[in-house]
């Protein structure tokens, strides 16, 4: 397959897997899962693997003005597509990156990572758990929500690196704490 032929898949792929996500949006608000997040008026926020934007928009009404959501994804089209629902729903609080690891943010500056249906597909969990320890604030907590994991796997993976320690679950949401090193 040629380099077009893979970037123009590539593109279809997210743009089924984002259709998709519309419909199960419709059927699951994203707020409800987002209200289960412990997330307070200006935060500042890293949303790893974002997709076209299903939780970034709630967690940036839920944050307000005075925080930031930093939407990352591996896809150019997720920068794309978060930025047009930002504009939609008159937010100027997110600001997108695309990325397979490194986020290019500054030490210690992030409250809370999330990570929702992602953890699953980093072929090297370890780098990124290393990145995400790396820009949380001391104390810093990480929230993760993986369907195609149970308790156990989630639990191994991030506790693994010695990074982070497990605090608790609020449904299928789990969460991790920075340790001090």
């Amino acid at each position: 397959m040629n380099n077009y032929d893979s970037e123009h898949k590539s593109n279809i792929d997210f743009k089924i897997m984002a259709f998709f996500f519309k419909i199960r949006d419709f059927f699951k608000d994203p707020m409800k899962k987002i209200e289960k997040v412990d997330l307070q008026k200006g935060d500042y926020i890293l949303e790893y693997g974002c997709g076209p934007g299903s939780y970034t928009i709630p967690i940036a009404e839920k944050i307000g003005p005075t925080g930031k959501v930093f939407a990352a994804d591996i896809h150019p089209l997720a920068s794309e597509k978060v930025k047009k629902r930002a504009d939609k729903n008159d937010l100027s609080n997110i600001d997108t990156i695309t990325t397979d690891c490194k986020v290019d943010l500054e030490k210690s500056s992030i409250d809370k990572v999330v990570l929702i249906d992602v953890l699953h597909g980093l072929e090297n969990y370890e780098s990124h758990l290393k990145e995400f320890y790396r820009v949380l604030k001391k104390d810093g907590r990480l929230w993760v929500d993986d369907h195609h994991f149970d308790e156990q796997q989630i639990k191994s993976r991030i506790l693994s690196t010695d990074l982070f320690r497990y605090v608790g679950k609020v449904d299928s949401l789990y969460e991790f704490q920075k340790v001090s090193l």
